[in-house]
């Protein structure tokens, strides 16, 4: 599975509000109905407003490499393509997840991940 991943950056003095905008933002939410190769599609504007963030995000799941070839070339997909080219900037990341279930341990930056089970907790060194 591969999880494709696309921010974008409005180009400076556009806003959501700007016609060429809003349908870009249209035709970004119809990707998902409109190209078949994606299981799961999500995209919609950022709500962190600090500088460094990007304005707008797009979030799918394709099968293999050879179904983020096809999306790639979908004729839907290359209209999206070309109505953001003209308002942003973007970056792009496509990460590989295996299809089954996962089990994640997120800890805080600076710890080690062990737990209250685990050897060692609670003498300064956890």
């Amino acid at each position: 599975m591969i999880r494709h991943i696309v921010l974008f950056k409005l180009n400076k003095g556009l806003a959501f509000d700007d016609a060429e905008v809003v349908e870009s933002e249209k035709i970004a939410l119809q990707v998902g109905d409109k190209v078949p190769e994606l299981r799961e599609w999500k995209a919609g504007r950022n709500t962190a407003r600090r500088t460094e963030a990007y304005d707008f995000a797009v979030i799918g799941l394709l099968e293999d490499a050879d179904a983020l070839a096809r999306y790639m070339a979908d004729p839907f997909h290359r209209l999206a393509i070309e109505k953001w080219k003209r308002i942003s900037t973007w970056v792009v990341v496509d990460l590989e997840e295996d299809p089954g279930p996962a089990e994640v341990t997120i800890t805080p930056a600076g710890h080690t991940g062990l737990s209250a089970t685990s050897p060692g907790y609670g003498t300064g060194k956890d």
